[in-house]
């Protein structure tokens, strides 16, 4: 049985969205500090670890708003790497 156009697009808008992930300057933006400030938040572990696409660091957006909901809790211990 072959598929109408409508219901391929009713699948499309019924599928899970996909998982949000902010960037640092998007953190930044949500903390109201600068992109250094989120790096040394990160190394100090006041901030949820951020995931790496290679290069790249991403936080989900979920997580992020569970750590801010909950008052913003140190995330692990800090200290020299």
């Amino acid at each position: 049985m072959a598929e109408t156009p409508n219901e391929t697009i009713f699948l499309k808008e019924n599928s899970p969205p996909a998982p949000m992930f902010l960037t640092v300057k998007d953190m930044a933006a949500l903390l109201n500090c600068s992109t250094r400030t989120v790096y040394r938040l990160i190394d100090s572990g006041l901030v949820p670890r951020p995931v790496k696409f290679g290069a790249l660091l991403r936080w989900m957006k979920t997580n992020v708003e569970q750590w801010m909901a909950a008052g913003c809790p140190k995330c692990r211990k800090g200290g020299v790497r």
